[in-house]
């Protein structure tokens, strides 16, 4: 009997070991959250598919799926709450798909479906997967609508690899994104170009941080008053190599995106202290220097002192450097916004608000910033005075600006009409292409000395 007991015990303890063994390799080959395969599974099988779809010329196609506003979850109710988001998500795609696919989660909030052949289009399935995310769903005890942007790549038409279905699915997700999110798009070999296109502009923006191939152009703010240039406003120019001054539409959002505006920052930075300093060299009428600060900017712990840098080197007296921020960019996070403000008007340096009216700052929180300056956002003064609503706002800014002791100044003036509007309704400074477009210096020191001698 002792024989055949320590038989069972040992079949026993392969068997537990047999056990522990596939349970590894499930583990090693699952998402531990949802179940559902990981890369290193999905990868196999797909390889497997791929060559099934080849051999019997049947369609395929890899779907990627990002959530959208899933980080609202985990920043408002915490990783748990995102954790349970993410499982009914996943429960709902395999309802769709079942057993004519694989579902697979990669991380975060990103999910792969491969989707092989059936009756039903593939556009039509990956419709109702997106529109079953997008149902309202309670997670502790809160309702969330979270919605998803699907890329999709289809076996043989674009690609015959995994890797190649991934980063064109990939490509596609991103042009989904930009559609506005919630949306569905199929990978085009358009879209290919424009990536290979964006890549070698990334990598001509970084050579053009690294050889500074930037210069500043400066646009004119007029004083009502005395008819006085009292102020400008620094605008970046990319002197390209080949395709001469681009404007900044074509390369700030890039620039954002992948950071590089956090240096260009600091050039414009400097060239604009600079310049301010060299004109008063030049005995010129002392002029505010206006710097465009972007969020991401902002949001750097060393630009405090990049800006004392900055004076320092040009010899410039801070109070003839304006830092000008939007509006939407300091409603972000208005406690962290008003600390780093008074951290740089301890410099001395004035803050102006940039496209004021676009945002939701109130009264009481505009009270807060320590402010010298609302710029009205030349969205307002376009269609004045042919849009009556657009007067009322700009005189009630005007008004607000007075009731808190801050200069008005408007951009986008392009009328006589507009500035007399204007003048009327108590702004004290103009900006615009009525006076003058941005200018290279020279150009502005001309004008700069011209209306000096004109109200002296």
């Amino acid at each position: 009997m002792e024989f055949f007991a320590g038989i069972a015990q040992t079949v026993g303890i392969a068997i537990d070991r047999h056990r522990d063994i596939a349970h590894i390799a499930y583990l090693a080959e699952h998402d531990a959250l949802t179940g559902l395969p990981n890369r290193m599974l999905l990868d196999r099988k797909l390889s497997a598919l791929l060559e099934k779809a080849a051999r019997k010329r049947r369609s395929l196609a890899v779907a990627f799926v990002d959530l959208d506003n899933f980080k609202l979850v985990n920043d408002t109710l915490g990783h748990a709450a995102g954790d349970e988001l993410l499982t009914v998500v996943a429960q709902r795609i395999s309802t769709h798909i079942g057993a004519r696919g694989i579902v697979s989660r990669i991380g975060g909030d990103e999910f792969i479906i491969v989707l092989e052949e059936s009756p039903e289009p593939i556009y039509e399935r990956l419709a109702a997967v997106l529109a079953d995310i997008s149902k309202p769903m309670v997670v502790q005890g809160v309702e969330f609508r979270v919605g998803c942007s699907i890329g999709v790549a289809c076996a043989m038409e674009h690609g015959k690899t995994a890797s190649e279905l991934f980063a064109n699915a990939d490509m596609a997700l991103y042009r989904a994104k930009e559609a506005g999110r919630n949306a569905i798009r199929l990978f085009t070999p358009a879209m290919a170009e424009d990536a290979r296109n964006k890549l070698i502009r990334i990598e001509e923006l970084r050579r053009a941080v690294e050889r500074d191939e930037f210069v500043l152009h400066y646009q004119p703010q007029k004083e009502v008053r005395s008819g006085k240039v009292i102020g400008v406003e620094a605008l970046v120019r990319w002197q390209h190599p080949t395709q001469g001054l681009l404007l900044p539409g074509a390369f700030i959002p890039l620039a954002e995106e992948t950071g590089l505006i956090v240096p260009l920052g600091e050039i414009v930075l400097r060239k604009a202290c600079q310049q301010a300093r060299l004109w008063q060299d030049r005995d010129l009428p002392a002029l505010r220097m206006g710097v465009n600060v972007s969020a991401r900017q902002f949001l750097e712990s060393s630009l405090t002192s990049q800006v004392a840098s900055a004076l320092q080197s040009a010899d410039l007296d801070p109070q003839w450097l304006e830092l000008e921020l939007t509006e939407s960019l300091i409603m972000r996070d208005v406690e962290g916004a008003i600390e780093r403000m008074h951290e740089l008007k301890k410099l001395g340096v004035s803050l102006a608000i940039d496209d004021f009216g676009t945002g939701y700052s109130s009264l009481s929180t505009l009270r807060r910033f320590p402010l010298s300056r609302l710029k009205i956002d030349r969205s307002f003064i376009a269609d004045i005075p042919e849009k009556p609503g657009d007067m009322a706002i700009t005189s009630a800014i005007v008004s607000l600006g007075r009731t808190l002791d801050l200069e008005v100044v408007a951009e986008g003036v392009e009328t006589e009409e507009q500035a007399r509007f204007l003048e009327g309704a108590g702004c004290e400074l103009l900006q615009g292409y009525l006076f003058a477009r941005p200018l290279p210096s020279s150009e502005i020191e001309s004008l700069i000395a011209g209306t000096a001698a004109k109200a002296g």
